[in-house]
């Protein structure tokens, strides 16, 4: 069967300059997008980038993710550059759509938007996540073979079942009293905060077999069938989250802090090996699981390298912000800077534009 994780896959490129295949065009390809996205985070104060430039570069993900998986090769008769920028205007466009639609529905239309409909946008992204990779775009297969209608499907479904999660799940009464808290806020059953990281671990839990190129599973082919290797999937992916949490809780780690020095370094680190490196980097030396376990080992630590880079960075980019309660701005901006942007500007540079202008073409 083809993998569920359409976009992670090697690939050999032809590479204009010296430099030549993956891993080392990732690594190029991956610090290009990594000062793109500096400078493009230094055009912003901290409450002009937290409020309307995070959330809507969020609103992003989801789209980036339904298009590159559920629709591969879509306006693949567009050369390069014209493609990337048409699948980039595609997501532009849904993203700018959805933006205002969503502060009205779970942010009473307050503008800036507050952490409340944040909070919904970011969990968006693990449920198209899982939709889109561990699901496969199942069922949503089962009723189209229009790889458009499929992924407009599946972005819908994102939204709405993680509004669902989101009513039922999350509870504000911590927030209750400051100007930020919405009178329409959820009473769900755990706290906010707490159940918003959480469910973010839970998407990098999900990144854990890709690491493994599905190893053990794939031993198994009953376990390869939708919907079963989604659930499957998934409950490993929970599996891993709560052991996460649990530990953390264990040493009274604060969970903003687990989101940035491990989760979203975590996931970062992921994007970087198994998009922009395309999994090549152990292709050659090691086997399952071996090869998953350094995987595994280097999206950690070189992800925390990498997030410890940009709070290097951070008070030339925007200036110094405080860490810890209760604002966490300097968590916050890490985690956005991290996971809103550069992660969109990764995914664009190397599942929408092929690695333009890096490469001439990609093999077939």
């Amino acid at each position: 069967m083809a993998t569920p994780a359409a976009g992670f896959t090697e690939k050999e490129y032809r590479i204009t300059g010296v430099l030549s295949q993956q891993p080392r065009l990732g690594l190029a390809a991956s610090a290009a997008a990594i000062a793109l996205s500096l400078a493009y985070l230094s055009l912003f104060d901290f409450p002009t980038f937290a409020g309307w430039v995070a959330f809507v570069m969020l609103a992003l993900i989801p789209a980036q993710v339904v298009l590159v998986v559920l629709a591969p090769g879509a306006l693949s008769t567009l050369r390069q550059p014209a493609r990337g920028a048409a699948l980039v205007l595609i997501t532009v466009t849904a993203a700018v759509a959805i933006s205002p639609l969503a502060v009205r529905l779970v942010g009473e239309g307050v503008s800036p938007p507050g952490p409340i409909p944040t909070h919904y946008f970011v969990i968006v992204v693990p449920t198209t996540f899982f939709l889109a990779i561990a699901f496969g775009g199942w069922p949503f297969t089962l009723v189209s073979r229009n790889r458009w209608l499929v992924a407009l499907l599946a972005l819908a479904a994102s939204y709405g079942i993680t509004y669902v999660l989101f009513r039922t799940l999350f509870n504000y009464e911590a927030m209750r009293g400051a100007p930020v808290y919405l009178s329409s806020a959820p009473h769900g059953l755990f706290d906010a905060v707490w159940v918003l990281v959480f469910y973010v671990t839970v998407l990098a839990g999900m990144f854990v077999p890709l690491h493994f190129d599905l190893w053990p599973l794939t031993r198994v082919p009953a376990l390869m069938r939708q919907p079963v290797l989604g659930l499957v999937w998934m409950g490993v992916a929970i599996a891993i989250a709560a052991a996460v949490m649990a530990v953390a809780g264990a040493v009274g780690m604060d969970p903003m802090f687990v989101l940035t020095r491990v989760t979203a370094p975590f996931i970062f680190g992921t994007i970087i090996l198994l998009n922009m490196l395309q999994n090549s980097l152990f292709a050659a030396v090691a086997r399952q699981p071996l090869k998953g376990v350094l995987n595994v080992g280097v999206a950690a630590f070189g992800g925390l390298a990498l997030a410890s880079l940009f709070q290097w960075m951070a008070p030339v980019v925007v200036g110094p912000l405080p860490s810890g309660p209760p604002g966490y701005e300097a968590e916050i901006w890490l985690v956005n800077a991290l996971l809103s942007v550069t992660f969109p500007f990764l995914v664009y540079l190397a599942a929408c534009f092929e690695f333009w202008p890096f490469t001439r073409r990609h093999a077939q």
